[in-house]
């Protein structure tokens, strides 16, 4: 479907208007007024673009504003951002590869922070064997902060069980987890708490941030090894007039991240729940399990995230509600939800 303006709550399609809950825009902001005026204001100070590596002898003071702010908001130490989270992912596991001499993966991670040599997490539902081992050794383990399919934050219960021989660095994607769950929107990374060597956050910020780039948050002298690899000096930065939006709209995902809440808080008071659906009040996405209820929404003029990841993959079905839907459109898309579960 081609749609000629940004779907945001309502796309027309065939000129007709339809519901729309897809995207990943969970706290609004690329329709929201507030937040495009800052935008703009911030272009007319720092440019469309800035093409100069983040290394060269002039240095913006807009990285150090969004930069910092980012930090605070996440918890970490230090955070630095890239032009997407996609490039966060990479620099990451670049960084790794030459310190590292065993990578695991927690369930189907992005690919974003996939590496060839990693090893699954689990076998047969139990820690991989060489985790056990009393062999010395540097790990990473690398997992999503919410993994696909589901709706609550990763579990990291396991890395109590894996025995101080092993030197962990945990790497976490939060694209779809920073800036929606935790305490306003600040993800998973600071709640993070086991004997691990170091922590790793990187994250798209095209998501509920609402602007195109990514972030590598850690502590800072991992941070700084970061901003010395030839990949990253030798790239142009995130552009400084959205490095810089990251700071002067605090306030902004703070409303935002309310107003999200309250959708969802509303959905969980009047939906019933069931087989066909996977839901939780605390994550804004809507698994939906059944295609006939995919091809029932359609005929409602509701449109949602329908697609493969990949070609193998079988289609990724989901309800994305974001801060800008109103209760109206929750209440129309519960009544349909309502109405096919109960033929069940």
């Amino acid at each position: 479907m081609i749609v000629e303006k940004f779907p945001d709550r309502i796309i027309e399609i065939n000129q007709e208007q339809h519901l729309y809950f897809g995207g990943t825009a969970y706290l609004g902001l690329p329709t929201s007024k507030e937040f495009q005026n800052l935008v703009v204001q911030n272009i007319l100070k720092w440019g469309t673009t800035y093409g100069s590596s983040r290394t060269a002898n002039i240095q913006l003071s807009a990285y150090i504003a969004g930069e910092k702010s980012l930090a605070r908001h996440i918890g970490s130490e230090a955070a630095v951002t890239v032009s997407s989270g996609m490039l966060a992912g990479k620099l990451v596991i670049e960084k790794l590869k030459k310190e590292t001499d065993c990578f695991f993966h927690l369930n189907e991670i992005h690919s974003a922070i996939k590496t060839e040599s990693s090893l699954p997490l689990f076998i047969n539902e139990k820690l991989n064997d060489r985790l056990l081992d009393s062999k010395p050794e540097k790990i990473a383990i690398l997992t999503d902060g919410v993994p696909s399919f589901q709706t609550n934050p990763v579990d990291l219960s396991f890395l109590k069980q894996i025995p101080n021989q092993k030197e962990i660095t945990l790497v976490i994607d939060e694209s779809h987890s920073l800036g929606i769950i935790g305490n306003n929107g600040a993800g998973i990374y600071s709640s993070i708490n086991f004997p691990i060597k170091r922590k790793i956050l990187v994250s798209s910020l095209g998501k509920a941030f609402g602007l195109t780039g990514g972030v590598i948050a850690s502590n800072s002298v991992f941070i700084k090894e970061i901003s010395e690899i030839e990949t990253f000096t030798s790239a142009a930065g995130m552009n400084p007039a959205f490095v810089q939006t990251l700071s002067d709209a605090s306030e902004i995902y703070k409303t935002q991240h309310r107003k999200l809440l309250d959708n969802l808080l509303y959905i969980d008071s009047i939906l019933i729940q069931n087989k066909n659906i996977k839901f939780d009040k605390n994550y804004p996405l809507i698994y939906v399990l059944s295609n006939e209820l995919v091809e029932k929404l359609k005929q409602e003029k509701i449109i949602i995230a329908s697609f493969k990841y990949t070609k193998e993959a079988e289609p990724l079905n989901r309800i994305v509600i974001t801060a800008n839907h109103l209760k109206e459109d929750l209440d129309k898309l519960v009544g349909v939800l309502n109405e096919f579960n109960s033929q069940f």
